[in-house]
């Protein structure tokens, strides 16, 4: 069995077959999956996904691609939903400096906003990194984010960047990625980082594993990565499962304390 870290089953991509979309994932093994909020209305759509579906759960968060829209207004909004049982973190935030969709200054504003957010509901967090390595770790060093820990989502660093992540209290988590060339930085940490550390995403409908590069990445497919990784490490699937279970349970407490 398996948990899928990160997904976004609320994005239009999935409108038209939604339904099939999840079931598939649970027929191919799949246990629970996190579906992420990345500004105030999707994390509204996410937790109503993970109403309806007792094995999906929920965040609230508000992506650094939509920060130039982040209002200081609807944190007692993003609050309220953070109290439900079915969300389990805070996220996805952070920065993204290779796209730039909002102005840096405007990305790290709401970033800080978000941390302290998770740090007043005593969420985990789940931190979007892209070519703002520096400047991420330094704000959450800043805003003392180690005390409550939580995940890099698509971790994207080398095992210098990983080390960091690790002491302060991170999890690193894994997507179809790492199937994508051999030998790789990536392959590199995940055969460095402890098995205890670890998690596995999709981030469906994006970097879909091989063999469905370039398509619409499903939950279902975290499979491949799965096999890749255990693969990287040497490490039989079924001890990988395992760990990958227990490793996002106490990740999001909070997928153990509503079981």
């Amino acid at each position: 069995m398996w948990i899928d870290s990160h997904a976004h089953l609320e994005m239009k991509e999935f409108d038209a077959d939604r339904p099939r979309v999840i079931q598939e994932a649970f027929e191919k093994g799949l246990s629970e999956i996190i579906t992420i909020g990345t500004d105030l209305k999707s994390s509204f759509q996410a937790l109503a996904l993970a109403k309806t579906y007792r094995r999906i759960w929920a965040t609230v968060g508000f992506h650094p691609h939509e920060a130039k829209a982040f209002d200081p207004q609807i944190l007692p909004q993003m609050a309220n939903l953070a109290k439900v049982p079915q969300v389990v973190a805070i996220g996805e935030i952070g920065l993204d400096f290779y796209r730039d969709w909002s102005p840096r200054k405007d990305q790290e504003e709401t970033f800080r906003q978000m941390v302290r957010l998770a740090r007043q509901v005593g969420l985990p967090l789940i931190i979007h990194d892209r070519e703002a390595h520096h400047e991420v770790l330094s704000i959450l060093k800043e805003e003392k984010a180690g005390e409550i820990g939580g995940v890099f989502h698509c971790f994207s660093g080398d095992w210098a960047m990983a080390r960091q992540c690790l002491d302060m209290n991170f999890f690193l988590s894994v997507t179809g990625a790492v199937t994508y060339k051999r030998g790789s930085f990536l392959e590199d940490v995940v055969r460095r980082a402890p098995l205890e550390s670890l998690l596995l995403e999709t981030d469906a409908p994006y970097l879909a594993p091989n063999p469905y590069r370039g398509k619409r990445n499903e939950p279902a497919y975290l499979i491949y990565t799965a096999a890749h990784v255990a693969g990287v490490r040497g490490t039989p699937l079924a001890e990988l499962s395992q760990a990958i279970l227990e490793n996002t349970r106490r990740a999001f407490p909070r997928m153990t304390a509503s079981a």
